[in-house]
């Protein structure tokens, strides 16, 4: 998928093409509908609206706001294709109500309200590419956006954990998994529950584990999934203990000698026979193209840490140099820019 400005007709198709529409105007504003979406989201018009639809008053009285800012509102996530209007009223599209709405099962909300967070990092960007210097994200955190980050990361895990608890091959009568840097837990929950053997401990940073506990604790899997507080470059992750190991949106924080040393450390920790699950964005690799999510994502990962995204080849360099056998790239078909490279230890 791509982002940018989407011609509405054959006329605005040719005239893109032909370079006669200067799109970076528009697309200057990208922004704003992003901040729409958000204060839809953080107001709760989407709850409000709910499933027999609502007028303009109607949302503004449930949310507290404005019924005319509230309608201008409300047409612009119309045209965004968010809501349908007919008669004077609002209906949710069938996206919205899956994705969007507090109590779906699949819900993202939190996902959209932790950008309040992302956005004040990416208003360092003009300084990062002035001067190379990352920013040093998990230390400008307090309490409320530890809070903010793990409920949003919690969110994210809606969309892919089911998929990486189907594509992960565990070894034949697993028991014992580590989640590295899992901070809410969900992936090991959604592998636990498809493998009724599967029992797994989450290693993340304290204040992680601190305000992802409540997260946890509300899967009701206390007797199977277990937070621990520890630093994963640093801790002993044990010899032979684990027949798998997890590391989701990981080793884009780490250099490449860093990312070697934790792989190395994670084979040992592998039972003969295990498996090493690294899931990541992966870098684009194809010259002048390649993916526009991965790229956004290679330069907001260099950003907000001090390394970026990583290619398939480099995380199975690492894999091959710790004594492990790679398996195929598995990326799914609704985000190519997107793998799981598993490894054995044989």
């Amino acid at each position: 998928m791509r982002l940018g400005v989407i011609p509405g007709n054959l006329f605005e198709r040719a005239f893109i093409a032909a370079g006669l529409i200067p799109i970076g105007l528009t697309e200057g504003y990208a922004p704003a509908y992003g901040r729409a979406l958000l204060v839809a989201a953080d107001l709760g018009v989407f709850d409000a609206i709910g499933p027999d639809g609502a007028s303009a008053r109607e949302v503004a009285t449930a949310c507290g706001t404005d019924a005319r800012a509230t309608e201008k509102l409300l047409n612009l996530l119309a045209s965004m294709r968010y809501l349908r209007r007919r008669n004077g009223r609002y209906r949710l599209e069938r996206h919205v109500q899956r994705w969007l709405v507090t109590d779906a099962h699949s819900t993202v909300r939190d996902m959209l309200r932790m950008k309040r967070l992302e956005w004040r990092w990416i208003e360092r960007l003009d300084d990062f590419v002035r001067s190379g210097e990352p920013i040093d994200v998990h230390a400008t955190m307090g309490p409320d956006d530890w809070e903010l980050y793990q409920r949003g990361m919690r969110a994210q895990a809606n969309v892919l954990a089911p998929f990486v608890a189907r594509q992960i091959p565990l070894p034949k009568g697993a028991t014992r998994m580590l989640d590295v840097g899992g901070s809410h837990g969900f992936f090991s929950v959604a592998l636990c529950r498809k493998h009724a053997g599967l029992s797994s401990v989450v290693l993340d940073l304290p204040e992680a584990v601190e305000h992802a506990r409540p997260l946890l604790d509300s899967e009701g899997m206390g007797d199977r999934v277990q937070l621990r507080a520890g630093d994963a470059l640093s801790d002993d992750l044990g010899e032979s203990a684990y027949d798998l190991i997890l590391m989701v949106s990981l080793v884009h924080h780490f250099d490449d000698a860093t990312n070697r040393r934790l792989v190395a450390r994670a084979a040992a920790a592998l039972r003969q026979g295990g498996r090493l699950a690294i899931v990541e964005l992966l870098r684009p690799t194809k010259e002048g193209g390649g993916s526009q999510a991965g790229a956004f994502f290679d330069l907001y990962f260099a950003l907000t840490s001090r390394a970026g995204l990583w290619a398939a080849d480099d995380i199975r360099s690492w894999q091959v140099a710790a004594g492990l056998v790679p398996r195929k790239l598995i990326s799914p078909p609704f985000a190519r820019e997107l793998g799981i490279q598993v490894a054995d230890r044989v």
